[in-house]
């Protein structure tokens, strides 16, 4: 990304023309709707980390939250993971990511400042991206149907889909704040 002083307009993150999100501006059908939403998400996370080192990546907001955009990284990647290979690609056997050795909420608790912790939240967050991204990619509109959720209860593919969303969305606000508090940079 340039800097801000070259773009065109420099209180935007990027400029327009060089947003990869407009990638996935002109989605066709419902699926790919939901689809392009979550990738323009996914983007926003890690244009929000970009730059940063480390320790920047695991300051935590502000006490006693352990909020941090580390933390925001390691807790979307158990939620791809959740979502997607666990419910949706119905592997309920599979493993959860980041509970077995610190506790429900060791996504955030045990982001911290480590060089390996953060290469493996990266990676644990671009392999989940892309397993959900494959899966999708098996996907038509019609295949929105009904699939078993926790506790025999079930859910349909588009409310699952409109959750991550919602949680990438909710998450975005928190890294546009979290990036601000680090280093004063703002915009969408």
């Amino acid at each position: 990304m340039s800097d801000a002083t070259q773009r065109q307009f420099p209180d935007l993150w990027v400029d327009p023309e060089d947003d990869p999100r407009q990638q996935w501006a002109d989605p066709v059908g419902e699926l790919e709707t939901h689809w392009s939403y979550l990738r323009s998400y996914r983007a926003t996370i890690e244009m929000k980390c970009d730059g940063l080192d480390d320790e920047q990546l695991a300051r935590r907001s502000v006490p006693p939250s352990t909020l941090s955009l580390l933390g925001l990284v390691r807790h979307l990647a158990k939620v791809e993971h959740s979502w997607f290979r666990r419910v949706l690609q119905g592997d309920m056997g599979l493993p959860k990511l980041y509970v077995a050795d610190g506790g429900p909420d060791w996504d955030f608790d045990g982001a911290v400042a480590d060089p390996a912790v953060v290469a493996e939240a990266w990676a644990a967050w671009r392999r989940e991206t892309a397993a959900g991204d494959a899966w999708l990619a098996t996907q038509t509109d019609a295949d929105m149907a009904r699939v078993v959720v926790f506790d025999d209860s079930t859910s349909t593919v588009r409310d699952i889909l409109e959750h991550l969303v919602e949680e990438y969305a909710r998450h975005a606000g928190h890294a546009d704040l979290l990036r601000e508090c680090i280093d004063g940079r703002t915009g969408f």
